[in-house]
């Protein structure tokens, strides 16, 4: 046997596997607006381009290492001739198997965010998570590492459908989501930035009102006795951990009280959904207990464990959960969060804060975008803070030339503001608009190059996106009042 020729053969099949793990298997086009549909869509008026929209089905390790066939939605500028960042959105929890980007992108849910950051100029990747859409088996609910897999796994898939498209990306990688996303989100970030491999880096990421205090935040939610209207949250983590880790429980029961364990086995062998779970948990809580008091469902026995030992294979899943732990965010990260929030408490948002601060995060901040608003209501001023946050890095170019990027950071002072805005060294002539996070334009005014003091005083307070428009360039920046 010819060792010259077997090393060769046996380093081909090694990178064969690494390939076949993250396969472009197929792409359907679903469907396109254009940038005026977006605009009257969203109400965003600085939307640039129109979106095409894409379901890929690629290949992806399961939580054992076995390879399955996952799902996920891409959305892209509809202009072929520019070079465009990629940005990863981390979506919510599903309501259901189907209740994924790819699926509710034409039924008004939440992949259409990646239409709308299409219209912004980033090539969006929206996973469907191993075990939702396409995905075989038990969805591993907040595993901190089959979301990351999963994602990076399409992110490599889909540079596929982006060679056959002829569709340009730079090197800038975005990363963001909302709730459960923003938990898959800060696992992402913490998962590429501690590969050795580098095969990505992070430009910025800004995870939302995300549970990533699994182990700590979420687990005194969890032994509270108080009243909490999503129960099935509770159920659904504890059959991820035992689908993931296998020793959590033996049986439901074990965990559970019968009464409760019998609606939790039949969303577990995917005979109800997760919010027909939720819907029938909150009844039997009212009816039997006075009120929605999760905590009633569990063993007494398995809650008293869980709290005295802190090596119970529930507080060790728990744990091991967590996105904020052993690691230092290199990429300027910014959590933003709702103190209000109803399903996902503010704890965790503070206790990431605290602890990647005091970790020495150079580039970090936690911000309460909405101190009145619950867990619905903060999506849109928590998306439009980072799509302001974002403004600051991307870049778009132009193929075969290279000319300086077409979206910049317009200079501003001071900031916050009160009743003066200066702006520094405009470059030309052009138009500024000063924009709520609702896509209402307070002021818009035609200004020459130079530095200009603007008259805010009437400015309500609030956080609002100044864009500068000069032909086919766009400053932004964020400003607070």
């Amino acid at each position: 046997m010819n060792l010259r020729f077997l090393l060769p053969t046996a380093f081909l099949l090694f990178i064969g596997s690494l390939l076949t793990a993250q396969n472009l298997v197929s792409s359907t086009f679903v469907g396109s607006r254009t940038a005026a549909q977006l605009i009257a869509e969203f109400n965003v008026p600085f939307v640039q381009f129109g979106a095409k929209y894409y379901k890929i089905l690629y290949s992806t390790p399961d939580v054992h290492g076995v390879l399955d066939t996952a799902s996920g939605l891409m959305a892209v500028p509809d202009d072929p001739t520019k070079i465009y960042p990629r940005l990863v959105y981390q979506h919510g929890t599903s309501g259901s198997r189907q209740d994924v980007p790819s699926v509710n992108v034409t039924q008004g849910g939440e992949g259409r965010i990646g239409l709308l950051c299409a219209g912004l100029g980033y090539v969006v990747f929206l996973p469907d998570y191993l075990g939702l859409g396409a995905s075989r088996g038990f969805h591993p609910y907040v595993h901190a590492a089959s979301e990351a897999s999963a994602a990076m796994d399409m992110l490599r898939a889909g540079t596929q459908l982006l060679v056959q498209n002829q569709i340009f990306i730079n090197d800038q990688l975005f990363i963001t989501g909302y709730s459960q996303g923003g938990h898959a989100a800060m696992a992402l970030h913490r998962a590429i930035e501690k590969d050795p491999s580098k095969e990505f880096t992070v430009t910025a990421a800004a995870p939302l009102s995300g549970p990533y205090s699994i182990g700590e935040a979420m687990r005194d939610l969890i032994l509270t006795d108080k009243v909490y209207y999503y129960p099935a949250y509770i159920p659904n983590t504890a059959l991820s951990y035992q689908t993931v880790y296998g020793n959590v429980f033996t049986k439901i029961t074990d965990v559970f009280k019968p009464l409760y364990a019998v609606e939790i086995e039949k969303f577990y062998k995917n005979q109800i959904s997760l919010s027909e779970l939720n819907e029938k948990l909150i009844t039997l809580l009212t009816v039997n207990e006075g009120s929605c008091r999760p905590f009633k469902m569990l063993q007494d026995t398995t809650v008293q464990a869980v709290i005295t030992n802190p090596n119970h294979p529930i507080n060790v899943a728990l744990l091991a959960n967590n996105t904020y732990n052993n690691w230092i965010p290199k990429a300027p990260m910014r959590l933003f969060y709702c103190m209000a929030d109803d399903q996902v408490p503010f704890q965790n948002s503070i206790v990431a804060r605290d602890t990647l601060t005091a970790a020495g995060a150079p580039n970090f901040q936690a911000t309460d975008v909405n101190p009145t608003a619950d867990h619905g209501g903060c999506v849109s001023p928590a998306l439009f803070s980072t799509v302001l946050f974002f403004s600051g890095f991307i870049q778009i170019g132009t193929v075969g030339n290279s000319a300086p990027a077409e979206t910049s950071r317009l200079g501003i002072a001071p900031n916050p503001v009160q009743d003066v805005l200066r702006l520094v060294d405009l470059p030309d002539a052009g138009r500024l608009e000063i924009i709520d996070f609702q896509g209402r334009v307070h002021i818009n005014t035609n200004l020459s190059a130079g530095d200009h003091e603007l008259d805010v005083a009437n400015l309500p307070k609030g956080i609002y996106v100044a864009q500068f428009i000069s032909g086919k360039r766009i400053w932004t920046a964020r400003v607070v009042k």
